[in-house]
């Protein structure tokens, strides 16, 4: 069996790890010429939206105005289960809308991209291009 090294808290902070070498994590960590109230670290990325599915929801809701409940499961090819616990997420941050109805006993769900949810995906892209950016500049 291999011996697996032990990282210092120095090494992890300088994004060395036991394999050594590679850039540290500080060049992409800071983005040039943003002022404070700005996103200016990797790890400051609204979390909420970074997750893959929960960034698919709200990305497919930026671009129609509402979705049904199975468009969004075909469009993301996802289970009910796995979208309706992002969607849920999404809710309870105000993120996106959802509406419930019945069209005559089958049960419809539409969501929508609140305001405050298109804000937040605004400003995380606003946060990935700086990122890139910084980036491609280092």
């Amino acid at each position: 069996m291999a011996k697996l090294s032990a990282v210092s808290k120095d090494e992890a902070e300088r994004g060395r790890g036991a394999g050594g070498g590679r850039k540290p994590a500080h060049r992409l960590a800071s983005v040039r010429g943003k002022s404070p109230e700005e996103p200016g670290s990797a790890l400051d990325l609204d979390r909420l939206i970074h997750e893959r599915m929960r960034l698919g929801i709200v990305s497919a809701l930026a671009v129609n105005e509402r979705l049904s409940f199975n468009d969004l499961k075909a469009l993301l090819q996802t289970t009910d289960g796995n979208l309706s616990v992002h969607a849920r997420k999404l809710e309870e941050a105000g993120y996106v809308t959802c509406t419930k109805t019945f069209e005559g006993r089958v049960p419809r769900t539409q969501y929508a991209l609140a305001a405050a949810g298109r804000r937040a995906l605004e400003r995380y892209l606003a946060h990935m291009e700086a990122l890139i950016r910084a980036t491609r500049e280092g």
